[in-house]
């Protein structure tokens, strides 16, 4: 069982930037982030498969967003920058602990509760 918690949400004004971090209990080959805003579906933003062997974005986010892990001390980024009004939702952290590696949120196993970004 891998627990996840995500942290360094907040508020951030359009262009600005934000780093969202994903603390876990376990190793998992796959980290990903998601993100849902209001009223739609939960989408995959971006993942990091084992040490960057593999590396997913979403089209919205190519560009403005970087995906990381340490693995040594079990955490997870997602560095968000140009951030525009279209990014504001709750973020989500989740790890795959088998060999998926992508943006389906099928795929991963554990999640983190989420945290809010809210774009000004």
């Amino acid at each position: 069982h891998v627990q996840l918690v995500e942290s360094g949400g907040g508020s951030v004004p359009v262009g600005g930037t934000l780093r969202l971090n994903c603390t876990a209990s376990g190793y998992a080959f796959c980290m990903g982030w998601f993100r849902q805003a209001p009223g739609k579906e939960r989408e995959g933003v971006a993942a990091l498969y084992g040490r960057g062997e593999r590396i997913y974005y979403a089209d919205s986010v190519k560009g403005r967003f970087v995906v990381s892990r340490d693995i040594a001390n079990k955490m997870a980024f997602l560095e968000m920058s140009n951030i525009q009004p279209e990014d504001a939702g709750k973020y989500y952290c989740a790890a795959a602990t088998g060999l998926y590696s992508g943006l389906g949120d099928s795929g991963y196993n554990y999640w983190g509760q989420g945290t809010q970004v809210t774009v000004s």
